[in-house]
């Protein structure tokens, strides 16, 4: 094998982006982010393929079959005609488009446990790519992009598995910031996902939930820091996602991170909940989180007064505002003694009153509610409006709830803000403390929430007004005398230079 040579991170991430070339200006962002996510996962299990077989190859010579029973033990199978070698080999002739099809699919027939219908929803034979001369050129552009050698993903080569995942969240996350709207339905912005995890604290052992998954990056994180706490890979990750093309993301996302222990299943988490226990009720989990899609319209207001997992019993939300058919599946499959759950939410979600007010209260009233924080604006991919991070858990030890304005913490950017690790600790320290903090923190006690009318909105409790210093008018009266005496002074020495030169 090669030996690991100095590859940096920026150096992957820069080859990967530079490989999106061949689509800009012919097919939009949010339609050739598929196509590219796609090629970078195939070329990287290749890759590690082949290093893998050069390894065996040098080890034990001219034994085929041997070195065809160590492959057996790989994490994953490559059918030879699958490898992305193949399809370049080809990509002169005719038929990219079909040919990568069919690799894909013989690579999801290989490993059905893991990549079960992961393709299926991306086909590069589609004439979204445009006429069959113009898709096989953009295609077989692509394939050279990727054999380039900045793009040899060998495990010899670039090192551990996660300079490929943090390369594959690198191009989701440029994506999500030049796709518009469409973003947020696919990521979440990583300072934002690290606050949410730290707060959920997932230990070793937990059961972590996030109900609409997206690309999977906030559950990662959850489980990063597992890892990182503990030593540990004993946790396992849940998600449902609605839309098929990010339900393969993700997939494809836990695969390249090497997060085996996970379930993401398909599906619309609200009609049609996946994440099921032995009995069919919904599944319980230690950790739940997730940024769900703000005020979503049609989130499935007709079914809920039948919904068989009693959901709604607090109350249906709104027909146009989905916000707290999310938070209250949420809330219902977090474990009775150790669940606690993290939820992006707009601001509205705070104090808008009818459906959601009654929810709400009865929400403050159970004491499940524990936290609330105020983020800045312009966070999000998508929307510049501001959100906030709702905590809830099952096993508060107060009946308080602590108010947090971190609005006014950011680094400010050109299209979007961003929360520094300063920003983030502050939040951090003041959740830990549970102490008031001024201009920032507040705890309220139920009582107290009950007397705002079980109104959240935040500059209700954490009053951010900063007292003017007191004027001293006699200070101001002895100025303006002053300015005035000059003011005649100076009069007084231009009318002589005016005299001078012979004007009256």
């Amino acid at each position: 094998m090669t030996e690991i040579t100095n590859v940096s991170q920026d150096d992957i991430n820069a080859a990967v982006w530079n490989a999106c070339d061949t689509f800009r200006g012919t097919v939009d962002p949010s339609i050739y982010k598929d196509f590219v996510l796609t090629m970078l996962f195939l070329k990287y299990v290749s890759d590690v393929w082949q290093d893998h077989y050069d390894g065996y190859k040098q080890q034990y010579g001219d034994h085929p079959e041997l070195i065809a029973e160590m492959l057996k033990s790989e994490r994953f199978v490559l059918p030879s005609e699958a490898s992305f070698y193949a399809l370049h080999n080809q990509r002169h002739s005719p038929g990219n488009g079909e040919r990568i099809d069919k690799a894909l699919h013989a690579i999801e027939e290989a490993n059905i446990t893991k990549l079960r219908d992961v393709f299926q929803d991306i086909s590069f034979n589609s004439n979204k790519l445009g006429d069959e001369q113009q898709k096989n050129d953009i295609l077989r552009h692509l394939l050279e992009d990727f054999a380039k050698p900045e793009l040899d993903l060998r495990p010899s080569r670039v090192g551990q598995l996660d300079v490929i995942g943090n390369a594959y969240e690198f191009l989701i996350k440029n994506f999500a910031s030049t796709s518009g709207k469409k973003a947020g339905e696919f990521y979440t912005p990583p300072e934002v996902s690290t606050l949410m995890a730290r707060l959920m604290a997932p230990q070793e052992g937990d059961e972590i939930c996030d109900p609409t998954c997206g690309s999977g990056s906030l559950l990662m994180k959850c489980g990063r820091l597992v890892r990182e706490s503990t030593g540990s890979r004993k946790y396992a990750l849940y998600g449902q996602e609605a839309i098929g093309s990010t339900w393969a993301l993700a997939k494809m996302n836990m695969f390249l991170h090497g997060e085996d222990n996970h379930r993401i299943e398909w599906g619309d988490t609200i009609r049609n909940p996946k994440l099921l226990d032995g009995t069919a009720n919904l599944k319980h989990f230690d950790i739940v989180v997730a940024n769900p899609p703000f005020s979503l319209e049609k989130w499935g207001f007709e079914g809920a007064d039948a919904d068989k997992f009693s959901r709604f019993r607090r109350g249906v939300p709104p027909r146009t505002k989905g916000d707290y058919a999310f938070i209250l599946h949420m809330i219902e499959t977090m474990k009775p003694g150790t669940g606690r759950m993290a939820v992006v939410v707009p601001h509205g979600v705070l104090f808008r009153g009818a459906a959601e007010g009654r929810i709400r209260q009865k929400l403050i009233e159970e004491n499940l509610l524990d936290v609330v924080i105020g983020l800045p604006e312009k966070l999000f991919y998508g929307t510049g409006i501001p959100a906030a991070v709702l905590v809830f858990r099952k096993n508060k030890t107060d009946e308080k709830v602590l108010f947090i304005d971190a609005s006014r913490d950011f680094e400010a950017g050109k299209n979007q803000n961003l929360l520094r690790e300063i920003d983030l600790q502050r939040i951090l320290t003041a959740v830990s403390a549970r102490q008031p903090v001024a201009r920032y923190a507040h705890l309220a006690s139920l009582a107290e929430i009950a007397e705002n009318d079980f109104n959240l909105n935040i500059p209700r409790y954490v009053d951010t007004f900063e007292e003017e210093p007191a004027i001293d008018l006699m200070a101001v009266k002895r100025d303006r005398q002053q300015l005035k005496a000059e003011l005649a002074r100076l009069e007084e020495q231009m009318d002589a230079y005016l005299r001078e030169l012979g004007y009256e």
